[in-house]
């Protein structure tokens, strides 16, 4: 094989340099990055994104602590100047005696510092807030700043169940309360949606009670699309806490827990489901038995 031959390495170097050329020509005509990819570039691969971190970090000291003094400071008296929440069944989480699921309904990017904003301090210093991994975790800064003041952590809405689901009842099983939004993502129009079974299989696989929340107003206060918040009142109901059945599947647990959100909201005076007064009482006194770590 001679050295001028069509396979020759003078001949296969000329190719590469000719290439490269019209690359280069290509990209001064303003080649855009939609438009076909140079025929020189290596073939474009599927693109793996990095696995969200479980952020433990936002639950330890001193960032525990750091966040204590951004509530107290900023994001509950921001909460109180913009909202006045009038809050109901407080004393459900006065004094609770192991972790729970709080389910609420979801409307508004304002129900979190709203539900912040109704627990005890007790209570809102051991709670983390599942948000979505595919909007508040895109970017890695808005969501560690996010982390920093809500304690929250990435809950995937589009599979991976059983690693989302496992990763919530470690957290319950660390003595963590969870605040979850079975509706999944904000309703349009402020009305309550129907509720994945997600938080039935957790209170079925970790034995937490289910305390069902209803929040109204802030649907009002910054509907879905709106970027900054409005002034308005706004009412968080806090109900009884539930407990599934003997035999009370993930799913009917669900659509019960479904049904005391729908209630609470319902209902002009207390409801039922926030427990008689009598109840409501026994529920306010102080107990010895507290959760911890």
């Amino acid at each position: 094989m001679t050295w001028y031959s069509e396979t020759g390495p003078l001949t296969r170097l000329a190719g590469q340099l000719a290439g490269a050329t019209e690359d280069v020509l290509r990209v001064r005509r303003a080649w855009h990055w939609d438009g076909p990819r140079p025929h020189t570039w290596p073939e474009q691969g599927a693109v793996v994104p990095a696995p969200a971190s479980d952020l433990g970090w936002a639950r330890q000291e001193p960032v525990r602590t750091i966040r204590l003094l951004i509530q107290r400071g900023l994001l509950l008296p921001f909460t109180e100047v913009m909202a006045h929440p009038k809050v109901e069944g407080r004393e459900w989480v006065r004094e609770l005696e192991r972790p729970v699921i709080f389910a609420a309904n979801h409307s508004s990017h304002a129900d979190t510092s709203l539900i912040l904003h109704a627990l005890t301090d007790r209570a809102r210093e051991r709670t983390v807030v599942a948000a979505a991994a595919d909007y508040w975790f895109k970017r890695p800064l808005l969501g560690n700043l996010v982390s920093l003041f809500l304690n929250t952590f990435p809950f995937s809405r589009t599979g991976g169940a059983q690693a989302q689901l496992h990763s919530s009842s470690q957290l319950l099983k660390s003595g963590w309360n969870l605040v979850l939004f079975p509706e999944g993502s904000r309703s349009v129009d402020g009305r309550i949606g129907e509720f994945k079974p997600g938080v039935g299989h957790l209170a079925n696989e970790t034995g937490a009670p289910v305390v069902p929340l209803h929040i109204r107003g802030a649907y009002q206060i910054m509907p879905r699309g709106q970027k900054l918040p409005l002034p308005g009142p706004a009412r968080v109901r806090i109900g009884k806490p539930m407990n599934p059945g003997p035999k009370e599947g993930s799913r009917d647990f669900t659509a019960r827990v479904e049904q005391a959100v729908r209630t609470l909201a319902a209902e002009p005076r207390q409801p039922e489901v926030q427990g008689t007064w009598i109840e409501r009482w026994q529920a306010g006194k102080p107990r010895d038995l507290r959760y911890g770590g």
